[in-house]
């Protein structure tokens, strides 16, 4: 199976060595997103609801740009800095995702890129 890499000024370029999203077959899966503006390079202001937008946001432009949308993402993956903030994150990532929902995993880390508090990536299928 082949591989193509996709690319959007719509999203955050990447800040290392990475695609923002790679499709294989039906397959997409999207890199990380932090809470970047896409156009300033900056990590939006404010506090963990502006950030966790901004992520949301990001996810959806790189989806788009693989003519996919949230609706066909099937897995995501959060990175919490702190998993007191879960429920806000949880609050604004329902009003993103319908049902059916997709699978997901939570975790809170150490750390994160530019020091956020948020970081989500995800898996779709492409129609």
């Amino acid at each position: 199976m082949s591989k193509s890499v996709i690319q959007t000024a719509a999203a955050p370029a990447a800040i290392g060595p990475y695609s923002q999203a790679v499709r294989t077959g039906s397959l997409l899966f999207v890199s990380g997103q932090i809470p970047l503006d896409p156009s300033s390079g900056q990590v939006v202001a404010g506090g963990i609801e502006a950030q966790t937008h901004q992520v949301l946001k990001n996810l959806a432009a790189i989806l788009t740009a693989a003519k996919a949308s949230l609706g066909d993402v099937v897995k995501t993956t959060i990175f919490l800095k702190d998993m007191q903030q879960f429920q806000v994150v949880n609050e604004i990532y329902g009003s993103y995702f319908k049902p059916p929902y997709p699978a997901r995993a939570t975790v809170e880390v150490a750390r994160l890129p530019k020091d956020v508090a948020v970081e989500i990536e995800c898996v779709a299928q492409v129609p």
